[in-house]
């Protein structure tokens, strides 16, 4: 910290120290400038910027096929439907499709009574960004995860394995046995 220096003189203590003299923050008044090595200031902003575009991992769009038809067991559509709620809370995007072969084409109203069933299913974690639309053969839907019900689904989680814990480690007490009485009882 050196204070507010002349630009000439700064130039000057660059060159004497053998490194550069940058400009950090331009929009200050007056501005900052630091006196250091730009090739390594470079390298490390890059590295900054890189781990930040590494945690900020974009939302994948995750499709989960219902089927090759209409033609689907509801065991196997609750089995993906789990898929897809996995992949809400883990953050992604998840695109539901449903294609219709030969003439279930006629029955499209079928396939919307099944998209109504997997939004209200997945309402709990889950808000439509792209209601059912039919594009050729394929109705499709995209959920995108809504943050505020997965944080208090998580919660309520986290406080019923509390609970749990806690009943765990502190067993009731067994009730005394009833002491026996050689008393004789009436016979019917």
């Amino acid at each position: 910290m050196v204070g507010v220096v002349d630009v000439r003189d700064a130039i000057e203590q660059a060159k004497q120290a053998g490194l550069d003299l940058v400009e950090v923050s331009p929009e200050s008044d007056p501005p900052v400038c630091r006196i250091l090595d730009f090739g390594k200031y470079r390298y490390e902003q890059s590295k900054k910027e890189k781990a930040n575009r590494a945690r900020s991992k974009a939302a994948e769009t995750k499709e989960v096929r219902l089927g090759r038809s209409m033609k689907i067991d509801p065991h196997d559509i609750s089995i993906r439907l789990q898929q897809a709620r996995k992949f809400l809370m883990d953050g992604h995007k998840v695109q539901i499709v449903q294609n219709f072969r030969g003439r279930e084409m006629l029955h499209r109203e079928r396939g919307r009574e099944r998209m109504d069933h997997v939004i209200k299913t997945l309402e709990d974690i889950a808000k439509v960004e792209i209601d059912p639309r039919m594009a050729g053969r394929r109705m499709s839907i995209l959920l995108s995860p809504d943050r505020n019900k997965i944080s208090r689904l998580q919660q309520a989680a986290e406080a019923e394995a509390k609970q749990a814990a806690a009943k765990a480690d502190n067993p009731p007490a067994e009730p005394a046995p009833e002491p026996e009485t050689d008393s004789p009882e009436q016979e019917s």
